[in-house]
């Protein structure tokens, strides 16, 4: 990947594209470079409108050694740590994250703290371009986040503790919102074809997904209400009104609220029933319809005469 500076060779090509027509903005493309780089460059070692590569490098190389000491460079990795972190790197370009998105992460990953923008381009050598995208892309998966440090006027970048929780939110939110679109479709295109069938099993996959991945804050009392109110029902047989169901259990009237309301929150915690409200704020377990296709429906009920007992 190209550094800071500009290479003799990437001055050779600047000189050969310049040659064939090509504007400061493709060259700058073509080399991963910002624009601004390439017309300072040509502006800075052009004579009488000649751009020469070879006069540019020595320049560079005077101007370069008349310069102030550079700052310490960074330690470099041990072989072992510098391995993995290309093979993470790797891994998480696997998953679809862009590659140069997967070094900037795993470069905040393994850094005591946070880093600017500039620590990133110099660790990774690649362009500030690169670097911008990168962190752009990780901050609307949540994945970073901007750290101010106080006597210093530049943004650092790093990974908190809460990464991984704002990642599952993330990817959670993502998910209700595809199972919302696809039963959406499905309704559009209607029952009976196969794009219905399709966008039907899409939205049923997604939105289990959503609900197992859903970070709910329901107390641990709470949701053991709410199982008890589950088998309440299911023993019964029948719709029950909130006030039968309290005076059944012994709870008060606000506690069987609460554990119906839990439910209504969190339907995994039903799995694989429902809750259905019939009116009045009566209540009735039924299967959830997205446990079983439309076929798969028809088959149990038409199986009905020929059931045997348990």
């Amino acid at each position: 990947m190209p550094g800071p500076r500009l290479t003799h060779e990437e001055r050779r090509r600047i000189a050969r594209w310049l040659a064939d027509g090509l504007g400061y903005a493709e060259i700058g493309r073509r080399l991963d470079r910002p624009t601004s780089t390439i017309s300072r460059e040509v502006a800075r070692n052009g004579t009488s409108g000649d751009y020469r590569p070879d006069h540019a490098q020595q320049v560079a190389g005077h101007r370069a050694r008349r310069s102030k000491p550079a700052k310490p460079a960074e330690p470099e990795q041990d072989g072992t740590s510098g391995g993995f972190v290309d093979r993470f790197a790797g891994l998480l370009a696997a998953t679809g994250m862009p590659r140069m998105t997967a070094r900037v992460f795993v470069c905040l990953l393994t850094a005591d703290r946070g880093l600017t923008a500039a620590e990133l381009v110099r660790r990774l050598r690649v362009s500030p371009a690169s670097v911008s995208k990168s962190i752009g892309y990780l901050e609307a998966m949540g994945l970073v986040v901007r750290q101010a440090d106080p006597g210093e006027r530049r943004e650092r970048y790093g990974v908190d503790d809460e990464v991984w929780l704002r990642a599952w939110q993330t990817d959670t939110g993502a998910h209700r919102e595809i199972a919302t679109a696809a039963r959406q479709g499905a309704e559009i295109f209607g029952a009976g074809t196969t794009a219905a069938a399709r966008f039907g099993e899409m939205a049923r996959f997604f939105g289990r997904l959503s609900e197992q991945m859903d970070g709910s804050t329901l107390a641990d009392s709470v949701v053991y209400d709410a199982l008890t109110v589950i088998a309440a029902l299911a023993h019964g047989g029948r719709p029950l009104t909130p006030d039968v169901l309290a005076s059944a259990l012994g709870w008060s009237l606000d506690r069987t609220i609460a554990a119906l309301g839990a439910i209504r929150e969190q339907p995994a915690i039903a799995d694989p029933l429902a809750l259905e409200e019939i009116g009045d704020g009566t209540c009735a377990l039924v299967a959830r319809p997205d446990r079983l296709n439309g076929v798969q429906r028809r088959a149990i009920t038409d199986a009905g005469s020929s059931r045997v007992p348990w």
